[in-house]
């Protein structure tokens, strides 16, 4: 079926606001802070965890790996269980399931006890995650959806960068032997309260036009090939990179049948976990997948980096360490929401500003860092996380946007699942290299802040890796617009822009970029 001959469904046909939809995109916004918070809050707590329950190095890292681990491997096939059977209803499951795995968490009398916990609560947030992206699609449209994956954007910089600081602050209020309870505790009454909200704000249904089959062998096989690729990332601190890494292989291999057998239900005519189509046909998808997943290599490795030089480098506490970093969220917070306003108009080239900006702040972090006294290093590096935090604000909401916007909202969760699991193995491999990389550089020059600095600026080069996939893009972007208005295009997302749906592509673009999209 060609662009042109395409016809808009009953859903695209018949949307109306729902008057309560901002209140939903609070609700679900505080459930994807909480899941998201406890990929990096664990972190600073590991010692107390570690001298509470007599274990050892690699038994705690498994509460932190473990959680990486089941939430990577559930995202895909999530959203496309989102999708066929209604968002609403895997919301509330999933969101009963990360209260009550928080809960086991808190109260976990060993470490076994403790990781298992922690891969049921993984497992139920990789279930919220895709329902989040998916419910902005279809609650919102037009320039009302950018300014909401603004704000969700801004949830996901925020609470990356404030898990240190939260866990750092608990800590300190409850002490060493109840500050690790109390960081998985604090889940259970917002989740409570979040769980009784989503009952009565979410939407029920299912998008119109969506399958219920479900393709069983194809979410096998990717769930099999996220766990092979994933397992030496997140075990690389206990020598999985050198253990595993033949595990790579194995996991591109079942990853690649899993693409051919993706095709192959396509071709039957029925409804894959996945439709791989949305890469190749989809404007804007592959690009944007590519600078989340290289952006995410960088952005999440520098966190790691951060705490190990400045705990146990420079002996600072938990809490001190993430409020050094703090001026990054603040900024990345205040410009992601603004980014949601302006994504409509200006389109690929936020990400292009924000990329330039946060590879500028990091570069001259990462200099401050080898070359500044330890005794102001903390005031010497704000004004550099700031400015950081202002263009990694413009990368992430105005990045999941334009890779979502000519999606369609009956296919929105299995995409949306997609395109984060991605980053999660972006996420995973900065993870591993980057604190691989410092430890290495301090191996050799015995200096912590030359390691530092030197694991800083090569993160940078995931920013930069991103921004030159994102040039590109912005300028076919602005080659298809000219094309069509005669010269008057901006490079903006004109569906956007005008009110239309952004997740069902105008028959100008999509023609422009694609030439058909068989999948829609």
């Amino acid at each position: 079926m060609t662009s042109t001959d395409r016809r808009p469904g009953p859903a695209e046909e018949t949307y109306e606001p729902d008057p309560r939809r901002w209140r939903a995109l609070s609700l679900t916004l505080v459930a994807g802070f909480m899941t998201l918070l406890d990929v990096s809050i664990v972190s600073v707590a590991l010692p107390s965890m570690r001298e509470a329950l007599g274990t050892d190095a690699a038994g705690v890292q498994w509460v932190v790996s473990g959680y990486a681990l089941t939430f990577g491997l559930v995202l895909v096939p999530a959203g496309r269980l989102g999708d066929a059977f209604g968002r609403r209803r895997i919301f509330l499951v999933a969101l009963a399931g990360f209260v009550l795995a928080s809960a086991a968490a808190g109260a976990a009398p060993n470490v076994e006890t403790l990781v298992a916990a922690r891969l049921v609560q993984g497992v139920a947030a990789g279930f919220l995650a895709p329902q989040n992206s998916a419910l902005i699609q279809q609650l919102f449209r037009g320039a009302e959806r950018g300014k909401a994956f603004g704000l969700f954007g801004a949830t996901v910089g925020l609470s990356t960068a404030t898990g240190p600081v939260v866990g750092g602050l608990l800590i300190g209020l409850f002490g060493e032997d109840l500050g690790w309870r109390a960081i998985f505790f604090v889940n259970v009454p917002i989740g409570v309260v979040a769980l009784l909200l989503a009952a009565r704000l979410l939407p029920k249904g299912r998008p119109s036009g969506t399958s219920t089959d479900i393709d069983v062998v194809g979410t096998l096989l990717l769930g099999l090939g996220a766990v092979l690729v994933l397992l030496p990332l997140v075990q690389a601190e206990a020598g999985g990179l050198s253990r595993l890494w033949f595990l790579f292989l194995l996991g591109a291999a079942a990853l690649v049948a899993f693409v051919r057998w993706e095709r192959r239900v396509v071709a039957r005519g029925r409804e894959p976990v996945f439709d791989v189509r949305l890469l190749t046909q989809t404007r804007g998808y592959a690009a944007g997948v590519a600078v989340g997943t290289v952006y995410f290599i960088g952005f999440s490795g520098i966190w790691l980096v951060f705490a190990l030089y400045f705990q146990t480098g420079l002996g600072w506490t938990a809490l001190h360490s993430g409020l050094s970093v703090m001026p990054f969220a603040i900024g990345a917070a205040g410009s992601a929401a603004l980014a949601g306003r302006l994504v409509s108009t200006y389109g690929r080239l936020l990400t292009v500003i924000g990329l330039t900006v946060v590879s500028t702040g990091l570069i001259t972090t990462a200099v401050l860092v080898a070359t500044v006294p330890p005794d102001v290093l903390t005031w010497a590096v704000v004004p550099a996380l700031f400015v950081a935090g202002l263009g990694g604000g413009f990368v992430i909401s105005p990045n999941i946007t334009l890779t979502l916007r000519d999606v369609p909202v009956r296919m929105a969760g299995a995409a949306g699942g997609g395109l984060q699991t991605t980053q999660r193995f972006g996420a995973a491999l900065g993870s591993a290299v980057l604190p691989g990389l410092f430890y290495v550089v301090l191996g050799s020059t015995g200096d912590y802040s030359t390691a530092a600095g030197i694991a800083l600026g090569v993160a940078v080069l995931g920013a930069l890796g991103a921004l030159a996939i994102a040039v590109p893009d912005w300028l076919r972007d602005r080659r298809a617009d000219r094309g069509a208005d005669g010269g008057a295009g901006s490079g903006a997302d004109s569906g956007s822009g005008s009110g239309a749906d952004p997740g069902q592509p105008t028959d100008r673009h999509h023609a422009d970029h694609h030439g058909h999209a068989a999948h829609h």
